[in-house]
């Protein structure tokens, strides 16, 4: 059991190429399937940090790991959509473009600070991917980017801000920062409280 949270980790990792294959070669065959694989690779990272905590064998390499299988996840689910609905992309390429920039610029600032990639994994990153799977879901299955996209992409430019914030805040590097305010507190060694479902 102390292997089950890198299985879920693995698993998610897995789920990528599969998403992949199924846009590239059978387009809009399979989008109910890649939707299933978007919902249990979101599941899959909400129960291995708290499977982790649980076990008491979470670590800064497994938080890292997770944070770059997430990205490594996400970014397979945007070229899938591309592959099946390339109009919708390109049209909305602008916004696509300026969010990508953030979140390189989130890697950026944090390997400049502190010579390592970010990873907060804070709760208004947890709140983005809620909207990822639902702007996702919404545009693999009927080739929509409307009031979902568009909400995604906001709260991702949000959530980016925050990542920016943490990581110029905190006085060293630290994996699992819940938010800008939290970093503050760290930075002035004041205790908090990080809820389970949220540290993930």
């Amino acid at each position: 059991m102390k292997h089950f949270p890198y299985t879920l980790i693995l698993f998610r990792f897995l789920c990528a190429p599969v998403m992949l294959w199924l846009g590239y070669f059978y387009h809009t065959q399979y989008r109910k399937l890649i939707v299933v694989l978007l919902f249990l690779g979101l599941l899959s990272d909400v129960l291995d940090g708290i499977i982790a905590r649980k076990q008491n064998i979470s670590s800064a390499k497994m938080r890292r790991l997770d944070s770059q299988t997430d990205m490594i996840f996400w970014l397979s689910a945007g070229f899938t959509a591309w592959f099946i609905w390339p109009q919708v992309i390109s049209e909305n390429s602008i916004v696509i473009w300026i969010l990508l920039s953030m979140e390189a610029s989130c890697y950026l600032v944090s390997i400049l600070k502190f010579g390592r990639e970010t990873c907060a994994h804070a709760y208004l990153s947890k709140f983005w991917g809620i909207t990822l799977l639902a702007a996702f879901t919404d545009l693999i299955l009927n080739g929509n980017a409307g009031f979902l996209f568009y909400f995604c992409l906001c709260a991702g430019i949000v959530s980016h801000f925050d990542r920016i914030l943490i990581t110029l805040i905190l006085p060293k590097w630290q994996h699992d920062v819940p938010s800008a305010y939290h970093a503050y507190l760290i930075r002035k060694g004041k205790p908090f409280k990080k809820f389970m479902l949220f540290n993930s």
